[in-house]
């Protein structure tokens, strides 16, 4: 485990949890224990290995994009409870 100073308490405050004293001491060592470990993941040479986001391959499945005709404006706003002027009304949700 690597030495690190870790307050528990301000750690569980943050994740809104009520720890016992024996719960902060099982953590406080886990977490040295995670600390350690990412330590230890620094030391690796990486220069050679091509930034990524994703460990394989991803694609995406999605339709190709074609026009279409949309709604005329009238048809879109024919069950809104308000519009004005073409436009939807909405209620104010920022003040």
């Amino acid at each position: 485990m690597a030495r690190v100073d870790i307050d528990i308490q301000y750690v569980a405050r943050l994740a809104r949890l009520e720890l016992t004293a024996r719960e902060e001491t099982l953590l406080r060592e886990q977490l040295g224990d995670v600390l350690g470990y990412v330590e230890k993941l620094k030391e690796l040479e990486v220069s050679a290995v091509e930034p990524m986001s994703h460990a394989v391959p991803t694609v995406n499945v999605t339709r190709p994009d074609e026009v279409r005709p949309s709604l005329p404006q009238g048809e879109a706003l024919r069950n809104a409870p308000a519009h004005a002027e073409g436009l939807f009304i909405v209620p104010k949700i920022v003040e």
